[in-house]
Order: C-alpha cells, then sequence, then structure tokens
C-alpha cells in the first residue's frame, strides 16, 4: 500500500499544526499567527509564534510559547509583537496569564509590567505605546488591593462557588466569583496600568469579553465599548455600546435601545464614525446581527437590513471608510464580504470553503481558511489576487487520500429545498455497496458544510468507508433567516423530516447498503438522534451515537444558557409543560428501541452531563443495547489527545458492531 492511501485516522488528525489567528504588520509584508502542536504521547499541547511573509520567503518560528501563549498582535509601529503568556520569567512564575511583548526580528520575549488578576484580551493603541485589555477585578477594590485579595481567595479552605447571580457559569467555567471584567491601560515601557472602570458600575461582557467587545479611537482618546446596562447581567441580554475618555475616565452611553442588542464597534479610521452589530430582537430572539453605522451626533442606521445575511464580527473599515469588511455565511460557506456603504452592497472578496478569521493593513488581507478538503491555512489578498503564505501541513496530507465532496439538494419539510452535503470514501465506487453514516449539526442555528472539523472530522469519517450526509435541516444558519427560524416553538419536526429526506435520497442511491445506515450527533445533533430513536420506527438506522445531547428540556434548565429555553420552545416549562414536553425526547422514552452509544463531559455546562447520564440510564432500563463514555475532565467538546483517541475509537467500533454485514 502506498503512503497515498494511508488512512486519516485520529493519530494523524492530531499531527497536524492547528493555525490560529493572525495579524499583519503595519506595512503588510509579514504576518504573525499562533501555531500549536499536539504531542500523543504527553497529552499536551505547545504553541509557538510563527511570523510568515506575504510577499514570499520561509516562514520563521519567532518563538517557542507554552499553554496559555496566544492571540498576537503587531504593534501599530511595527517594532514589537504582543502576546499573552503563561510563563516563568526573572524568577517569577506567572499565576495569572501575563502580557509580553517580542522584536520581530528576534530576541526573548519580555513581560509587560504584572497585572495580579491577569492580562486577557487586548488591543493596541495607536501610537504602539499603550494596550487596552481585560481583567477580571473584584469591583470594590482598588488596584493596590487586587493582588492580596487574589492571594486570599486561592489562600481559602472553602470550596463552594456562592453567587446571587444569574450568569454565573460559561460553557465550562465558572464566572470568576466576585468579580467582573473591567477595561484597563498599560504602559508598555513602564508596565504601569490603569483600571478605566474602577469605582464605577461600567464592565464588559461576563460571558468572555473579547477583543471584539472594545476598541480605541484613532486618536487614541476615547474606548468604545458594549455594556449590559441591565442591573442584573443576563447571559440573553440585549447590550449597549458607550464610550470613555481615556484620560478623565468619564464614561456615557452612545447608544442604547432596548429592542435593540449591539456590540463590536470598530471605529472609522477618521473617528467619526462606528460600525457596530446591531440585532433587533425586539423582534424575535433569532434575529440576525446587521452592519450599523452610528456617527458622532448619536444618530444611527442600519446599512445590512435589506440583505439576508448574518454579519460577524470583527468589523473591520477600508482605508477610504466607504466600506467594511466582514465574514458572513452563504449556503454552509463562510465569505469575507466587502459591504460599500453608500450602494448598500455586499461582494465577496474571498470566497471559502470557511473563512475563521482574517487581518488587514496597507493593502493586503491575511485569511484564515479551510475546507472539508484541508486544516485551517494562511492565505494573501493582494493586487495580484490570493497566495498561499504558509504549506506546515502539506507533507503530512500529502500522505492521505482525501474523499470528495458536493453539496446536493432534497425535498424536505414544508416542500422546501433541503441542502445536504455529502462527503465520499476515499476511491469511492458507484458500482459498490457503502454505508452511510448521519452526521446532524448542533446549534441547531449553525451549518455544516465547506469547513474543516476538528472535533467531527469528515475526512476522518469518510476514511473509515462511511458515505457521511450532513444534512442542513431547517433551523441551519446560511439560508436566510425564515429558513432559520422556521423551527421555534416546534423543535424536532421539521428537522426529523429533513433528516428523514436525506436518507429517503440515499436509499434510491443503488451504491448505498440500506442495512448498513446510521446517525451520529453532538449537542443539539445529540438532540436530534434522541429524538429520532423515539420517532424512527427502529430498524431504518443501525444505531445512533449521541455526543453532548439534550434529552429532558425541563431538566436542561441546569445548563448556562436557560434564558433562551423559552424563547426557543415557545413556553417555560412551568406554564406550560405539555409544550415543552412534546419537544423533549425523555417525554418518547417508551419507544426507544434503536443501539446507542451516549457520550457526555463531566465539565459541560452548555448541556449538562445528567442529560447524558439520563439518557444512558433510561436505554437501559429499557434494555436497549447502550454503551456510555463519560468524560469527568472534558467539557461540551474532548479536547485532549488521548481523549479525542478513545472518543474515535469508542465512535467507530460502536458503528462497526452495528454494520456489520
Amino acid at each position: 500500500m502506498s503512503k497515498k492511501t494511508k488512512a486519516f485516522d485520529v493519530n494523524s488528525l492530531w499531527a497536524l499544526d492547528r493555525i490560529g489567528d493572525s495579524s499583519l504588520s503595519p506595512d503588510g509584508a509579514q504576518a504573525v499567527a499562533g501555531v500549536t502542536r499536539y504531542a500523543m504521547e504527553t497529552n499536551k499541547a505547545q504553541s509557538s509564534l510563527w511570523l510568515f511573509s506575504t510577499l514570499g520567503g520561509e516562514p520563521r518560528r519567532l518563538t517557542e510559547a507554552g499553554e496559555k501563549d496566544g492571540n498576537p498582535q503587531w504593534s501599530p509601529r511595527g517594532d514589537l509583537i504582543a502576546f499573552t503568556a503563561r510563563r516563568e520569567q526573572g524568577g517569577q512564575r506567572d499565576e495569572e496569564t501575563q502580557l509580553y511583548v517580542i522584536p520581530p526580528d528576534g530576541g526573548e520575549a519580555r513581560r509587560v509590567g504584572h497585572i495580579p488578576t491577569g492580562v486577557e484580551s487586548f488591543k493596541w493603541f495607536p501610537d504602539g505605546r499603550r494596550i487596552a485589555f481585560v481583567s477580571w477585578v473584584w469591583p470594590g477594590l482598588k488596584a493596590a488591593a487586587q493582588d492580596q485579595a487574589l492571594h486570599d481567595f486561592k489562600a481559602r479552605k472553602e470550596t463552594a462557588y456562592v453567587t446571587d447571580e444569574a450568569l454565573y457559569r460559561f460553557w465550562d467555567h465558572h464566572v470568576p466569583m466576585g468579580r467582573v471584567p473591567h477595561l484597563h491601560v498599560m504602559d508598555i515601557e513602564t508596565g504601569k496600568a490603569r483600571d478605566l472602570f474602577e469605582g464605577t458600575a461600567w464592565e464588559l461582557s461576563r460571558a468572555e469579553p473579547d477583543a471584539n467587545a472594545f476598541d480605541v479611537s484613532p486618536d487614541g482618546k476615547r474606548i468604545a465599548f458594549a455594556f449590559d446596562p441591565g442591573a442584573e447581567k443576563k447571559l440573553d441580554a440585549r447590550f449597549a455600546l458607550a464610550e470613555i475618555d481615556v484620560r478623565t475616565r468619564q464614561a456615557a452611553t452612545l447608544l442604547q435601545d432596548g429592542g435593540w442588542d449591539f456590540g463590536a464597534p470598530r471605529y472609522s479610521h477618521g473617528g467619526a464614525h462606528l460600525a457596530v452589530l446591531a440585532s433587533h430582537q425586539a423582534l424575535g430572539h433569532n434575529r440576525p446581527n446587521q452592519l450599523a453605522v452610528l456617527d458622532q451626533q448619536g444618530r444611527w442606521a442600519v446599512f445590512s437590513e435589506d440583505w439576508d445575511h448574518e454579519v460577524s464580527a470583527p468589523l473591520r473599515w477600508t482605508e477610504d471608510d466607504q466600506s467594511v469588511l466582514f465574514a458572513a455565511e452563504e449556503r454552509g460557506c463562510r465569505h469575507l464580504w466587502q459591504f460599500a456603504l453608500g450602494e448598500r452592497l455586499a461582494e465577496p472578496i474571498f470566497q471559502g470553503g470557511h473563512v475563521g478569521s482574517f487581518s488587514l493593513a496597507a493593502d493586503f488581507v491575511v485569511i484564515n481558511h479551510d475546507s472539508v478538503q484541508f486544516p485551517p491555512r494562511l492565505s494573501v489578498l493582494g493586487d495580484d489576487g490570493v497566495r498561499r503564505i504558509e504549506a506546515l501541513n502539506d507533507a503530512r496530507l500529502a500522505e492521505h487520500r482525501f474523499g470528495r465532496h458536493e453539496e446536493v439538494t432534497v425535498k424536505g419539510a414544508r416542500g422546501d429545498d433541503v441542502p445536504m452535503w455529502l462527503i465520499y470514501p476515499p476511491g469511492f465506487d458507484a458500482k459498490k455497496k457503502w454505508p452511510v453514516m448521519h452526521v446532524i449539526h448542533g446549534g441547531p442555528h449553525t451549518a455544516f458544510g465547506d469547513s474543516w472539523h476538528w472535533r467531527w472530522n469528515h475526512q476522518a469519517f469518510a476514511a473509515q468507508g462511511y458515505v457521511v450526509a450532513c444534512v442542513n435541516y431547517h433551523g441551519s444558519s446560511s439560508y436566510g433567516f425564515e429558513f432559520l427560524d422556521s423551527i421555534t416553538g416546534h423543535w424536532g419536526e421539521y428537522e426529523l423530516q429533513d433528516v428523514e429526506a436525506g436518507t429517503d435520497w440515499l436509499l434510491k442511491k443503488p451504491w448505498v447498503d440500506r442495512k448498513r445506515i446510521v446517525a451520529t450527533g453532538g449537542s443539539y445533533g445529540g438532540y436530534m438522534v434522541a429524538w429520532m430513536n423515539g420517532h424512527v420506527k427502529a430498524g431504518r438506522y443501525q444505531a445512533y451515537v449521541c455526543h453532548a445531547g439534550c434529552y429532558d428540556w425541563q431538566a436542561m434548565y441546569a445548563d448556562d444558557a436557560y434564558g433562551w429555553h423559552r424563547k426557543e420552545l415557545g413556553a417555560a416549562y412551568w406554564d406550560d409543560p405539555a409544550r415543552v414536553a412534546s419537544q423533549s425526547p425523555h417525554a418518547f422514552a417508551q419507544h426507544f428501541k434503536t443501539p446507542t452509544l451516549v457520550i457526555h463531559g463531566a465539565m459541560d455546562y452548555r448541556v449538562p452531563d445528567a442529560q447524558g447520564l439520563a439518557y444512558y440510564n433510561t436505554l437501559k432500563s429499557l434494555g436497549v443495547p447502550s454503551r456510555l463514555v463519560w468524560f469527568p475532565d472534558e467539557n461540551h467538546w474532548v479536547l485532549k489527545p488521548r481523549n479525542s483517541r478513545l472518543w474515535y475509537g469508542e465512535f467507530f467500533a460502536w458503528l462497526e458492531q452495528h454494520t456489520q454485514r
């Protein structure tokens, strides 16, 4: 067997370099990006910062890094690259993530100051001498007392998390107890920092505030930021925009409308306008983020209201301040768009696949993009078109054969055309019979398409000999608002019709082995396979895999996103228990018959592990063949290399057991 026919398995997957977000030098000549490599032997990750030339030339590793290194950003003057890290330097080991800077021509990285509560997301000031950053602080204490407060908190013997807040945990971690995220400013040379929100009620979002939550004005005098104006902070709150004077620390609300949710502010180069994301929540909780612009007189307008797409952060102005760049989905792909404000016209300037992130400077745009056919790579968009600027994974990928992929259309619920993406096994021969694996996406308001997934990898699945089918059912993103919102209040109904329509389409193909069809899914996809177990006649699917699946909507109120339940289901369980139960797989347990593998992580707060355990226990009580894989140290995803290998091993073994001829 030649090297080209080597199976693409989980070990191959974890041997690849994972390229993170990039930042361009001011002249656009070089890009810096974080590259993470995982070792199956040590079960750990190691990150490095790499420099890539946009003009041609070999990439160069800038610095070795640890597990917590990331977020590299080039300074506006081009003399330094800043990044966050947790290291040991000068005999002092970082207890919390700190800011480091390193010259692009080499040398040792230097820790900038010491922030007791750590440095998270940050942005450079235009002068290249300061940064604005986020740190979680005790709001009632002055900066000088934060170090002692952190020491006392870590030294406490009690382990309880005590709160009266509505938002207290998010995905896989608890919000730091008693702390809130404040904006700070730090001088790069001296390391001195100021808390801009000290002694005030201002704070950023408690749900992992990133660099899109704020922006520094071109003159460096102001910072615009998004905030929750409610007295009680909630995950599904409608945010407003404010602006703070960096010198005086005086802040004022810029834009607040109770019917709208605002975010991701971005100053124009002239400083007279802010591009923002705006979602008209009063019209419905699933309303998409649209592109809006706010001027200095407080006047604002939505510019993309007639464009049926969801606009994503970050927003970046073109040099002439006449257009805004952003990424947005379209039919299972994610492109980079340029939106001309005058014409109110969106034009894709780079088409995916999947655009994960981008950075621009001078006349260059660097894009981190991926596809079903390849993991994230870096390309530069310039006057001469699109060019790759790295080849880190090419040699490894060349050892494998990949299956082709395509999008087909089936008639689904309501008689609508419903997209289904297919990934064929390498060497697919239509004269042979092949098993089919449905991979049902989560969300539900996301989509599967032409993108690379590290956890649910289509090529790894197809390499096992399956035709992989991904139905973008009603409720999926990237096909317009009406399609996305159509499932509200009656979950499971249209989605099941769509998946079943996909199966019907496949069963008409002579190359499908009708006795070897399985369905798998995670999160909402896990909900769907549990729903199918209670609604599809046994025998149509030989086995299910339910990863982190929602099972009981009443018990799901233990999750971190409980505020969305009544919006999506159409009622709260205490107001209309029958309606909620009618959309809950547990209410149809008497019909469960199909063998099911249940996978869950104890650190999953989006779908608490009691959901998976209750489903597994129910299957066992009913005598349905079932198996449980429970990870005490994993969250909604399975991130450790060895646990990932185990995950794939159990996944494939279970399906093989139930699809043997």
